[in-house]
Formats: C-alpha cells, sequence, structure tokens
C-alpha cells in the first residue's frame, strides 16, 4: 500500500468530521472519494497532508508513519494536493508560483538552485497548456487557467501521490473534458497515483478505478464505480438513485 489511513478520528467543537475512518490507497490507483458537503473529504485530505492532526488513529505513507508530521514534510515525502479554493501567491506571477512549489516539494537531501526551479517550472506549465500565461498574475487568469496552474503547483513537487480537491469545480463540459483527459495522462505516462474528490458524477465514476464513499464522518461503501452506484446506502445518503455509468 501506498498509502494507509487507520482508525482516523477528527472532531470540531465535540462534533465528528471523521469517525473512524480507515482506508488504503494501492500505487497506481485513482481512486474517487465521494459523499455530500459536509462527509469530511476535506479533511481527510488536511488530515493526510498534516493540515489537522488526528484526535486519534495513524496515517502510514510508503510503510511510514506520517501522522501530524508538518504538512511541508509531507510535501518532500511525496504527497502533494490542490485546494477547493486556489489558494495562490498573489504578488507572485504564474511562473513564480509553480517555481515556487517546485523548490518547496524538493527533497531536503537535494540541492536546488532558483534556475533550476525555474526550468521545472517552465516544464511544468507546457505539460498542462498554461505557458503562454507564465507572465501573468493569478488574478489575470480564467477560471480554468487557474485550476491548471493549481495542478501545475502540485505537479511541480514531484510527488507519487496526488490529492485532487474538487478540480473541476466551476468548469464548463469542455473544460472539464480538458481536464480529465490531462488527469488520465498523468495516470498512465507517469504513473501517477491519484485520490480526487468530486461532486461531478460523471467525472469521478468515468475516471476512478475504485470508489470510497463517505457520509457523515463515516466510510458507508467503497468499491468499483458499479458497485458504489448501485449501492442502497450511497443511493439513499448522496446519489438519490441510481446512477447510470
Amino acid at each position: 500500500m501506498l498509502l494507509k489511513v487507520k482508525n482516523i478520528i477528527k472532531s470540531f467543537r465535540g462534533i465528528k468530521a471523521l469517525d473512524d475512518v480507515s482506508l488504503h490507497i494501492s500505487p497506481g490507483e485513482i481512486v474517487g472519494l465521494i459523499g455530500p458537503n459536509g462527509a469530511g473529504k476535506t479533511t481527510l485530505f488536511n488530515i493526510i497532508t498534516g493540515v489537522y492532526k488526528p484526535d486519534k488513529g495513524e496515517v502510514y505513507f510508503n510503510g511510514k508513519q506520517i501522522t501530524g508530521l508538518r504538512p511541508y514534510k509531507i510535501c518532500k515525502m511525496g504527497i502533494a494536493r490542490t485546494f477547493q479554493l486556489v489558494k495562490p501567491i498573489s504578488s507572485l506571477t504564474v511562473l513564480e508560483n509553480v517555481a515556487v512549489a517546485s523548490i518547496f516539494g524538493k527533497s531536503e537531501e537535494k540541492t536546488w538552485s532558483l534556475l533550476d526551479a525555474e526550468n521545472e517550472a517552465l516544464k511544468t506549465l507546457e505539460y498542462v497548456g498554461l505557458l503562454s500565461k507564465k507572465d501573468l498574475y493569478p488574478s489575470e487568469l480564467t477560471v480554468a487557467e487557474q485550476k491548471k496552474m493549481e495542478l501545475a503547483r502540485a505537479l511541480a513537487t514531484n510527488p507519487k501521490l496526488l490529492l485532487l480537491d474538487e478540480l473541476l469545480a466551476g468548469l464548463n463540459l469542455t473544460e472539464m473534458d480538458e481536464m480529465l483527459n490531462k488527469l488520465k495522462e498523468l495516470h498512465e505516462s507517469k504513473k501517477l497515483t491519484i485520490v480526487i474528490v468530486e461532486h461531478v458524477m460523471h467525472a469521478v465514476m468515468n475516471i476512478s478505478q475504485r470508489i470510497i464513499v463517505l457520509h457523515y464522518g463515516r466510510k458507508i461503501a467503497e468499491g468499483t464505480p458499479d458497485e458504489v452506484a448501485s449501492n442502497e446506502k450511497v443511493i439513499e445518503a448522496y446519489l438519490g438513485e441510481k446512477f447510470k455509468i
């Protein structure tokens, strides 16, 4: 297993956001993490990446316990994530934002110059189709371009595991298809392991090999997209009706 989450409990002001959640992610998987708003999906990402420390439970990555480590250390170990709301450094250009991520994600044992970081950032921006916007500031980008920059910043850290938190939110159908194709390419060509939180069911059901469902902080289902789409608990809690893949 690349990632193992074991019996995680996290409460805020007495309300359990995560209630004894366990899951695993194997190398090379694309796993969808779905559930209603407030189900605990983003909280789980925050636990995995060190933003929050769990009240109970453990997180393992590549066989090492990472529970409660600082986010920058977890990033350097090979876990990158995007955010629901894009959080760039507004005073830096697109290129500079991605270059900072490139420096931030590199192992402490490796010497990494600013020129190295900029070259890596340029390659990453070209890969996501944003090279022509490198000298703009984030506020000058469209929503779709901001999402590409967010993906580029995550990729620039050279991750083994990529956590995507509603990367498709705010995109139109054409932009969604473009982003999904890029994610499929990342998975196939770079063998990148991906966990995607998404409310666009057509997208997450068709790109994921396995789906995990959270509801009120508990895992209520796990399986293939077909299995989850026809699961009565998932239909009642989230889908409303059987989803046609």
